[in-house]
């Protein structure tokens, strides 16, 4: 029997954000399998007898191997990670490992709610124009080029998702993000920065983005840096689409 990978995306971590797809595939797997503080997360949604195989941090291609080679014995496995599994997940790995070993086994992709729309949505409505979702970990991406990135979404006046905005060790990354940006929109650009989003002890903070470097953000936080054209009302975080500008809002407003 051929066997099948699922590579999952369970969304930020709470059962009710987990699309049906995403807990149906799950539920329906012989094997379970990723990091550990993620199989943490969902275990109590299914039932007891659920087989999980899970590995610490900075083991990604090794969870691979692992989840290929299971699959490739017939069963059906689901390969979990928060998020979306294909922005900044385990989708890519999987499929480039399991051609490396030959595998003969089916792959599904399973999309699940991504960080950056989570934690749009406890600030209002951020991300209503173009977008560019940049993570600020160097560990696989030279630094050199991560501020590249930045730099032209700063030229294309793109609103700017932070992953990964800071950690213990990168202090200043987050910083050097922010001056980069000032150079092409002002310092009173508005900014949100939202830690652990869909997850127990959710928290939100709205400043600028000459603030920013004065707000707390860890790697549990997601940043996001409005355009030329985002405003702050009522506590919310807002992009206009440009209904306004078209005359569409006539009568309304």
């Amino acid at each position: 029997m051929k066997g099948k990978l699922s590579v999952v995306g369970f969304g930020p971590g709470a059962l009710e954000n987990m699309t049906i797809r995403a807990e149906r595939t799950i539920r329906e797997a012989d094997k379970v399998i990723g990091y550990t503080a993620y199989i943490d997360m969902i275990r109590g949604f299914f039932p007891e007898d659920t087989q999980y195989i899970s590995t610490g941090m900075m083991r990604e291609v090794e969870r691979c191997k692992m989840a290929v080679e299971e699959a490739m014995k017939g069963q059906s496995v689901a390969m979990v990670s928060s998020g979306d599994s294909g922005i900044y997940g385990m989708a890519g790995i999987v499929y480039e490992v399991a051609a490396e070993m030959g595998a003969d086994i089916d792959i599904d992709v399973v999309p699940g709610m991504t960080a950056a729309s989570t934690a749009a949505s406890v600030l209002g409505a951020p991300l209503m124009h173009d977008l560019a979702i940049i993570s600020l970990s160097d560990l696989m991406t030279p630094i050199d080029l991560i501020m590249k990135r930045v730099d032209c979404a700063g030229q294309g006046d793109f609103i700017v998702a932070l992953y990964n905005p800071k950690s213990k060790k990168r202090t200043d990354h987050l910083e050097r993000a922010a001056d980069i940006l000032m150079k092409y929109r002002s310092a009173d650009t508005p900014v949100g920065v939202v830690r652990n989003a869909g997850r127990e002890g959710e928290q939100k903070q709205l400043t600028t983005l000459g603030g920013l470097k004065d707000a707390d953000v860890d790697m549990f936080s997601i940043v996001i840096i409005g355009n030329s054209n985002t405003y702050v009302r009522d506590g919310l975080m807002i992009t206009p689409r440009g209904y306004r500008e078209k005359g569409r809002m006539e009568g309304v407003l």
